[in-house]
């Protein structure tokens, strides 16, 4: 699933295809990624046609598409959900499931997703934030995110540090790679237990996850294959710069030793054995 950077980076691709246009029509191609609307697909469509777009926003891993008249469409981008932009009269891509047409006649806005885990639905609403994602804790790239109270939050809890970056209730938007590589970067083994860090080590991993995600940002996020592009089809390159996740058997580029890949949590954990040593009472 997309994490913060990768959503980012189709946010900001939507605010510029979106904001502003007025939807002409809406073609549902497979029923499936409006499933969540229980009105059908056809419903989903017609109520949308006449609306228009304001800006595109985001809290962590979630998107949403605020309408200017308050309500608001959810975007779940599941494993292989995509956006793509594309002249109006030009062949639909491979998986497209949603196309948009606007008023202005310019590019079209299409939702593509290969194994439909994704999909959008409409949030009565839910332009300031929809209320199925209320829940959701603030990220660090949010003006409004209180890194102090979420370090004291993190040290309550008992559990692995990673288990708890993972938290989207405690902090929103850093999911498997950018939580290995926050850790790399602060030296701490995944199952360090929360309640066992410091005030100044909680605050060091909060900080590193946020530069790791405002460096992969800068490019154009992390792309192992074709399930994640920009909306001009474009992949990122950050996996060139990862430190940890994925690089099992490669050398640490801090002190040489082979990258370890272990289990975690029905997925995979990536870690150095000897800059990130496991703890006395890990917490998994």
């Amino acid at each position: 699933m997309p994490e913060l950077p990768e959503v980012e980076v189709v946010r900001r691709g939507l605010a510029t295809a979106l904001t502003g246009r007025r939807i002409a029509g809406v073609d549902v191609l497979h029923p499936r990624p409006v499933r969540r609307h229980l009105l059908g697909a056809d419903d989903f469509a017609s109520s949308l046609v006449g609306r228009t777009f304001a800006e595109p926003r985001r809290r962590g891993k979630y998107l949403w598409l605020p309408l200017t008249d308050g309500d608001a469409i959810l975007a779940h981008l599941g494993m292989s959900g995509q956006f793509l932009v594309a002249d109006a009269g030009v062949p639909d891509q491979r998986n497209t499931r949603i196309r948009f047409s606007f008023d202005d006649g310019g590019p079209e806005v299409r939702f593509v997703d290969q194994r439909m885990f994704g999909g959008l639905s409409l949030s009565p609403g839910g332009a300031e934030l929809p209320a199925e994602i209320a829940h959701v804790a603030r990220d660090p790239f949010d003006p409004e995110f209180d890194r102090a109270a979420t370090v004291a939050r993190l040290r309550r809890k008992h559990t692995g540090i990673k288990r708890a970056l993972l938290d989207q209730t405690l902090v929103s938007g850093i999911g498997n790679i950018y939580a290995d590589e926050a850790l790399w970067r602060a030296r701490l083994h995944y199952a360090k237990a929360t309640d066992e860090l410091s005030r100044k080590a909680a605050t060091d991993l909060l900080d590193q996850a946020g530069v790791v995600m405002r460096d992969a940002l800068g490019e154009g996020g992390t792309s192992f294959d074709s399930l994640y592009v920009n909306v001009n089809g474009s992949s990122g390159y950050f996996d060139r710069s990862l430190k940890a996740y994925g690089r099992e058997g490669l050398p640490c580029e801090r002190c040489g030793t082979p990258i370890r890949r272990e289990p975690f949590m029905n997925r995979s954990s990536y870690r150095c054995p000897r800059c990130q040593r496991t703890p006395r009472h890990p917490r998994f």
